[in-house]
């Protein structure tokens, strides 16, 4: 065998070693995985055929008030039900062919080696997760496996893909089940008033968005609104290094995904996310989990696969809008 006789056993301990890094990097590194991640909303689950998230779409009737011996109601109460929601698999491979073992033959070498290898991988895993997390659902063909996106879960009555986790808010009774969306014509008609409506739509009292995330010319056209006023920004998010405006209670930033490589990127989209209802669902024991570096038998090479089972799970559409045609 060429190279270093721990060649493997180095590499394996190296990647277990690093995973934590790795995962903080990804998810850190665009405004909306920090927004799911850092609010400490994100869920764990153990196992199961299926995610299931409650969600409650009715009031109980037995709430009212009484004096002395009047009857209590005790009617049996519906308005709680659940969204069911399939788990998506992700993955990437790390792989290094048989002259690069050869060229890095001592231990330090061959963990350079490795961390090149792992930041190309992680770069690649930021760009096409959080494309893949703006973008519609499973479809058909190769797409049945993606997982679910904004434009699927931020869905009124102008996107297509209306059905969420089994729920379809056009059929009589679950109308709960829509979100909040406006279509506007062009971005020199993005209004402050615009925005106020459908902040105001998306909330109810204290229960208000937490976050809004557009393409960089929305965001432009909103600072423009700004000229000659205060500007404040979020603390926590500017720490972080996204640039960003408070808008109401809540930080509004930008990601150039939404301009570049979604499916509506015509429509310049603006979320006005909740969330605490948006969850980001990841399995206990894979996610993001390195198998042991292997060596096939075809090939002369040793290749380690990083492995994430997880969904983009939503609570509650009718707390999430969107302004779309921008």
């Amino acid at each position: 065998m060429a190279g270093n006789a721990n060649f493997d056993q180095i590499l394996s301990t190296t990647l277990n070693n690093y995973i934590p890094r790795l995962t903080d990097n990804i998810f850190s590194a665009r405004p909306l995985f920090y927004a799911l991640t850092n609010t400490g909303t994100m869920r764990t689950v153990s196992g199961g055929a299926k995610i299931v998230v409650p969600i409650i779409y009715g009031t109980n009737s037995t709430a009212d008030h009484y004096t002395g011996s009047d009857t209590i109601l005790t009617t049996a109460q519906a308005g709680i039900s659940a969204a069911e929601y399939s788990w998506g698999q992700y993955a990437a491979t790390v792989t290094i062919n048989g002259l690069e073992e050869a060229q890095n033959n001592g231990e330090a070498q061959i963990i350079d080696l490795l961390e090149g290898k792992i930041f190309q991988t992680q770069e690649t895993i930021i760009e096409n997760m959080n494309l893949m997390f703006y973008q519609t659902g499973p479809g058909a063909g190769v797409l049945s496996t993606r997982w679910n996106g904004l434009e699927q879960i931020v869905d009124g009555s102008v996107l297509t893909a209306n059905t969420l986790a089994g729920i379809d808010p056009s059929v009589a009774g679950d109308s709960f089940w829509a979100s909040q969306e406006t279509a506007s014509t062009g971005v020199a008609n993005l209004t402050a008033v615009r925005m106020a409506t459908m902040y105001n739509d998306c909330s109810t009292g204290n229960d208000q968005p937490t976050i809004i995330i557009t393409s960089q010319q929305a965001y432009e056209k909103y600072e423009s609104l700004l000229t000659g006023q205060m500007r404040y920004t979020d603390t926590d998010m500017a720490d972080a290094g996204f640039q960003n405006l408070m808008f109401k209670g809540a930080p509004i930033t930008f990601d150039g995904a939404i301009s570049t490589g979604t499916v509506a990127a015509a429509s310049q989209p603006m979320y006005f996310l909740n969330t605490k209802y948006l969850q980001l669902v990841r399995h206990s024991d894979v996610w993001f989990k390195a198998t042991p570096f292997v060596r096939p038998t075809s090939q002369d090479a040793v290749f380690s696969q990083i492995l994430a089972y997880g969904q983009l799970t939503c609570s509650n559409r009718a707390r999430q809008g969107v302004l779309t045609g921008l």
